[in-house]
């Protein structure tokens, strides 16, 4: 094509006022749009939300909570892992990731807790052994009396 046929055929778009105004406010909405979805999902990379606070109790005879009579298994419950370590004690933690919100899990081979996200890794008490995150997660106290655990923090 022709530089003088592209000239032409611009020349002959005619636009009312009305339709350019219209064109050129569903520009800016959708420019501000993405400014602002960017914001949104930037601010979701640096901002975790707090961990919960704890005070409920685990029955071990629960088949959901049977995992937890064996060494190295875990439940998610209200916002906390809960673990029985291979060492043979019971652990709570938070278990979103402090450095972008992935679910932690336990790895019992090592008694630490990790975020397959990003990589993660934390100790046992929730202090950071491997970033990128670089805040612990909420160590919670868990108390077994029978076959009830009270998780509490």
């Amino acid at each position: 094509m022709e530089l003088h046929t592209v000239i032409y055929n611009i020349k002959d778009l005619k636009m009312t006022r009305k339709e350019f105004l219209i064109n050129m406010g569903v520009g800016a909405g959708a420019a501000a749009l993405l400014t602002c979805l960017g914001a949104c999902n930037n601010l979701g990379a640096n901002s975790v939300p707090a961990a919960p606070n704890a005070n409920f109790t685990l029955d071990l005879t629960s088949s959901a909570n049977k995992v937890l009579l064996t060494k190295g298994g875990f439940v998610y419950n209200s916002g906390v892992i809960v673990a029985y370590t291979s060492k043979g004690a019971y652990v709570a933690l938070s278990q979103t990731c402090t450095h972008q919100g992935g679910m932690v899990q336990y790895d019992p081979s090592s008694d630490t807790f990790f975020c397959p996200a990003h990589g993660s890794d934390f100790s046992d008490t929730g202090s950071v052994n491997q970033g990128p995150a670089s805040v612990g997660l909420k160590s919670y106290s868990v108390t077994k009396s029978g076959s009830t655990l009270h998780i509490q923090g």
